[in-house]
């Protein structure tokens, strides 16, 4: 058998009839039934979807910086066993990726772990600090290719820095990927502002604090004629502004995160810091809001914002505890859950929402393709039929603060390609 030819015999490609599909080195060379196997190895398939590798536009990686969290290593382990063949990782490291030097070494060391792809995102401005645009130019000319550039974390709350931003990045095609949070609005708020906060005493977050900036800077984009992209929406007003922006026929595009569309301000009165995280967990309407418009297509794609944390930063009273939540190893078990059961998409579109559009948006070469002969052998073979209850001791990831902890979720990854190299077999690392 060949290392370098592999054949997926009976898959259900984006949910269709069974069919083979025969990998030879990087490539798949052929899609039919009843393909010889000729010396390949085989994936027995049977019952199981195929699906391109997905890709994620908002992962903290952590490193360099703040190791004890995640590594770039650990991170794209965990992307791996989650189904995904790139991601991006976010520029709020230590050093921030504010310069040519931070996003090649995340890049490099992307490559040296063999996981999954790794596409630096570039700070917008420098530090984070929201006062002078970073090097946009130098990043993207750099070997990582910048191409998304976000503060995220913070807000680009400054009118003037985020058109600069978007004017500077149209003239290689780049977009600025805004975390939409209004700062004077969020002073010392701890959770969504709604009656749960108001019962349990907690600092409110409004939903305008996130709409607001949505308003501004669609309008900025539409002004400039270049591309934002919001991420992690979470309010139903939020969709509106997002739904009304593309009517306009405007270059905007936005990301929900599989937490946004399961869990609820709900959760909060636990007092659990698993489930403290930025944007804040909001309300059951918002939720269904959510993923109407991720079924519509008004929102474009689901991103993970994988947020890992140490144990001491999330044991501990809520108004100490650290904002995220895990996301990659879970993540297609939640869109399962609350997307394809729910009947709302089926599997092409969750390949569509997951791998197609998100590599459009990041501009990613390789990811994000058709599955057809000549195209790179990036792929994800899910089994729907399992179901299992979360245990984040089990995970890949160095950190656990996974709001899944002790929940049944559908579906399971059993093998993840990259590139026509197993990472994944069996639902373990290769």
């Amino acid at each position: 058998m060949s290392d370098d030819k592999i054949l997926i015999r009976g898959a259900r490609v984006l949910g269709g009839d069974p069919r083979d599909v025969l990998v030879e080195g990087e490539t798949i060379s052929r899609l039919g039934t009843g393909l010889d196997a000729d010396g390949a190895s085989v994936v027995d398939a049977d019952g199981l979807i195929l699906l391109p590798g997905l890709v994620d536009l908002h992962t903290h990686l952590r490193e360099p910086g703040r190791e004890d969290s995640e590594t770039v290593l650990t991170g794209t382990r965990a992307a791996a066993k989650g189904g995904f063949t790139a991601v991006h990782a976010m520029a709020n490291t230590f050093p921030v990726a504010d310069t040519a030097g931070v996003v090649e070494q995340v890049w490099r060391l992307g490559q040296a772990s063999g996981y999954c792809d790794v596409r630096p995102v570039g700070a917008v401005t420098v530090g984070l600090e929201g006062k002078q645009l970073a090097e946009l130019g130098a990043m993207h000319d750099s070997a990582a290719q910048v191409r998304v550039f976000s503060d995220d974390g913070k807000c680009v709350d400054d009118a003037v820095i985020m058109r600069r931003a978007l004017e500077y990045v149209k003239a290689f095609d780049g977009v600025v990927a805004q975390h939409a949070q209004e700062p004077r609005l969020t002073e010392g708020a701890q959770m969504n502002e709604g009656a749960v906060s108001a019962q349990l005493g907690l600092g409110g977050w409004p939903a305008v604090a996130e709409e607001s900036i949505i308003a501004r800077d669609v309008l900025l984009a539409a002004h400039v004629g270049s591309r934002v992209h919001i991420c992690h929406l979470s309010t139903a007003g939020s969709v509106e502004l997002v739904r009304w922006a593309k009517s306009k026929g405007w270059h905007v595009t936005a990301e929900v995160t599989p937490h946004h569309l399961l869990l609820t301000d709900e959760l909060v009165r636990s007092y659990d810091p698993v489930y403290k995280v930025n944007p804040p967990l909001r309300t059951d309407a918002d939720v269904m809001a959510l993923r109407e418009a991720l079924a519509d297509g008004t929102i474009d794609c689901v991103a993970t914002d994988h947020a890992p944390h140490p144990h001491e930063d999330k044991d501990c009273e809520w108004a100490a505890a650290a904002m995220g939540m895990l996301g990659l190893e879970t993540a297609l078990s939640v869109v399962q859950e609350t997307m394809v059961d729910t009947g709302l998409i089926d599997w092409a579109g969750v390949a569509d929402r997951m791998s197609l559009r998100p590599a459009r948006i990041g501009r990613l070469d390789g990811h994000g393709r058709p599955i057809a002969a000549g195209e790179p052998a990036n792929l994800v073979l899910v089994d729907p039929a399992y179901r299992g209850t979360v245990d984040p001791a089990g995970f890949v990831s160095r950190s656990r603060n996974s709001p899944y902890a002790g929940r049944e979720l559908p579906g399971r990854v059993t093998h993840t390609f990259l590139r026509g190299k197993a990472t994944v077999t069996d639902g373990n690392l290769a």
